[in-house]
């Protein structure tokens, strides 16, 4: 059985064993199974926009014709040189074509499947891992050392440093997808252009409230029990190509600030006073939001929206390909339940 982890994951990608050309991409995280599909793609041929060096077959086209990924891999370019095939998995299943594969002696040709989230007796995940030419790679969102890693990687390559407490804050807001996480800290970089080090402020501008006009009628309509409208400020955000996991980060920063107005609410403070004390920036435009959110919650509501937030935001970074689905259902069941008393 051929499935990568860990450092190996990262030595092959480097340099590519000849003997296994056929290259399994799979898992939660898409950004990171196109960003490694990227790099192989570029490494296996001279040119990548040259049709004849590259072929792109569709997964669900492939499984009505399997044989055609044999006939494709071992077609011998006219002109010579290398040749790659990249073949976008979908729904339907093309193991066949890839088993069959398996058996052949396949030279100056590289293979790279794409695809999603495989359980372990998926057919094609299974015929990658047990043929000799093949090798499955799993794409799992980063995390800990590896969301480290990548942070300082970005922000090495623009000659910045960054401030303790500006790390922290990437790594509890990014991280569910690959190329997400990237597209942020560049605009991070590209904000802090010029600074000799990235500050706390810098990394909440840009990545915490980049889409505050976005977000937050999305939060403050959850709170304050109105879910039609979370549904549509949602479907908005997401066209405007929001990350659905900001959506979740924009939700805890907001539980926080109300626990600590809730909990001046309940020593006697009026809705409004304490609003502000949780929100000592509050805009009045959402001040009728925030307050009605306390008549709503509780300070131990609170405490229960906290810890089903954190999970979504777990969730989210272990599936990402279904991101904004549990974003909007968390966001949602807040809403919901928003005027349920006690």
């Amino acid at each position: 059985m051929v499935a990568l982890r860990g450092k190996d994951i990262d030595s092959f990608l480097a340099r590519p064993d000849p003997a296994r050309p056929i290259i399994l991409l799979y898992g939660p995280d898409a950004g990171l199974v196109r960003e490694r599909a990227d790099a192989l793609m570029a490494s296996a041929v001279d040119d990548p926009d040259d049709p004849f060096s590259l072929v792109r077959l569709d997964g669900d086209e492939l499984a009505a014709e399997p044989s055609r990924l044999v006939d494709e891999a071992m077609t011998v370019p006219l002109f010579g040189g290398r040749r790659a095939i990249r073949v976008k998995a979908g729904s339907r299943s093309f193991a066949s074509g890839v088993e069959t594969l398996a058996n052949f002696d396949i030279r100056d040709c590289r293979i790279v499947i794409e695809a999603g989230e495989l359980r372990p007796e998926a057919p094609l995940r299974k015929t990658c891992e047990r043929a000799k030419n093949a090798v499955a790679i799993a794409c799992y969102p980063d995390a800990g050392r590896d969301l480290a890693r990548l942070i300082d990687e970005e922000l090495r390559a623009s000659d910045l440093k960054i401030a303790p407490d500006a790390h922290a804050a990437l790594l509890s807001l990014l991280g569910g997808d690959r190329q997400a996480s990237r597209n942020e800290l560049r605009k991070v970089a590209l904000y802090a252009h010029g600074a000799r080090e990235i500050a706390l402020e810098d990394v909440m501008a840009v990545v915490s409230d980049a889409s505050d006009f976005k977000l937050d009628p999305i939060v403050d309509a959850a709170f304050a029990g109105q879910p039609a409208i979370v549904e549509t400020e949602f479907a908005k955000a997401m066209v405007a190509g929001t990350y659905p996991g900001l959506a979740i980060s924009a939700a805890q920063r907001q539980v926080a600030a109300l626990h600590k107005a809730a909990f001046a609410m309940e020593a006697g403070a009026s809705a409004s006073s304490a609003a502000e004390s949780g929100f000592p920036r509050l805009h009045f435009s959402r001040k009728a939001a925030v307050e009605t959110a306390l008549r709503n919650f509780s300070a131990a509501r609170l405490i229960q929206v906290m810890e089903q937030l954190a999970t979504a935001a777990l969730d989210i970074r272990r599936q990402s390909s279904l991101a904004a689905v549990i974003a909007q259902r968390a966001l949602m069941s807040i809403a919901v339940n928003a005027r349920r008393r006690g």
